[in-house]
């Protein structure tokens, strides 16, 4: 579906057009086309290749999906793959977006993707001393947004991860804590798989022998490798706190079946001196001392309850009970 079509020349914008005028502002001296699609159809790619003579490669990428993210090269022109991270509930929901950039244009299909790039045309247009960058600045927006809107959503993840942590402290069921903790561990390999693959291929375009269309503006790409590289450790950090709430959450789990073991031990004693008391005057033999006493009943009842009494006050000291 094509969600908008738009032409610019040093830095302001002409105006929508038609698909089918596209060529006419190509060969236009500082002129570019922008055209965003989302979902496109192969017949809408298809489209697209004839008018801006795209890759048969990227196109049939952008076609099937299932990329990992990459920078790709094809002569003067290139060809992105981004994924975009949006919370869906207990779960995040992953896009992805294909951004084609050429001297005079810019293609962006969004896949799965909700959030769109409006607000990035009206930014551009309202910094025209920018956009007279062209399609390069436009590339670097596309990607800027993209890599900006990781942060709100691994800061709800690192939330998530705090409420966890205070739960191992509060004797919730542990494998729930154990549950939830693995469900922020893959939330974390999704993080990685947007973005270790991108803060790479993203360093191509500042670093080293830069792409003809980045070479007026590596300095911005520079700024999103700074992003990637802060999320990057971001989200290796938080790995390691999964990690150790996991080993902490299981050695709760050991202490409390430990206070368990040592509680059932404590009344096992307690249960046990009775029983051994009376298994000795249960046994029947004709010579027995205290069997005839007067005093023989009340004096093993009042022994058992005063042994057992002492047990019951130093398992309490130990704070076993």
């Amino acid at each position: 579906m094509l969600i908008n079509c738009a032409a610019y020349q040093n830095g302001k914008k002409l105006g929508d057009i038609r698909q089918e005028e596209i060529h006419n502002y190509l060969s236009r001296s500082g002129c570019f086309v922008w055209v965003a699609l989302k979902d496109a159809t192969a017949a809408e790619l298809d489209e697209m290749q004839r008018q801006f003579g795209l890759h048969e490669l990227a196109v049939e990428d952008a076609h099937h999906g299932h990329q990992r993210p990459k920078i790709d090269e094809y002569g003067d022109s290139l060809f992105a793959v981004l994924h975009t991270i949006e919370p869906g509930g207990d779960e995040l929901r992953v896009g992805e977006v294909s951004i084609f950039v050429g001297n005079n244009y810019v293609l962006s299909v969004r896949n799965h993707s909700e959030q769109g790039f409006v607000n990035v045309r009206a930014r551009t247009e309202r910094e025209p001393h920018l956009l007279k960058h062209g399609s390069a600045f436009v590339f670097y927006a596309l990607i800027d947004t993209v890599v900006d809107r990781y942060f709100p959503v691994l800061d709800a993840v690192e939330d998530e991860l705090e409420n966890v942590e205070a739960r191992i402290f509060d004797r919730s069921p542990g494998r729930e804590n154990i549950e939830s903790l693995y469900a922020i561990k893959q939330k974390l390999m999704v993080f990685k798989h947007a973005v270790g693959p991108l803060h790479e291929a993203v360093g191509r375009l500042y670093g080293g022998r830069v792409p003809g269309i980045c070479t007026h503006t590596q300095e911005y790409f520079r700024d999103v490798g700074d992003h990637l590289l802060r999320l990057n450790q971001s989200i290796d950090g938080l790995r390691d706190m999964v990690i150790t709430a996991l080993s902490v959450n299981l050695s709760m789990i050991t202490i409390g079946e430990n206070e368990t073991v040592k509680r059932l031990a404590a009344y096992a004693a307690l249960a046990a001196v009775p029983t051994m008391i009376a298994g000795v005057y249960g046994m029947n033999f004709e010579h027995m001392p205290e069997l005839k006493w007067v005093w023989g009943y009340p004096f093993s009842v009042g022994m058992m309850v005063a042994i057992d009494a002492y047990l019951f006050y130093r398992f309490r000291k130990a704070k076993w009970l």
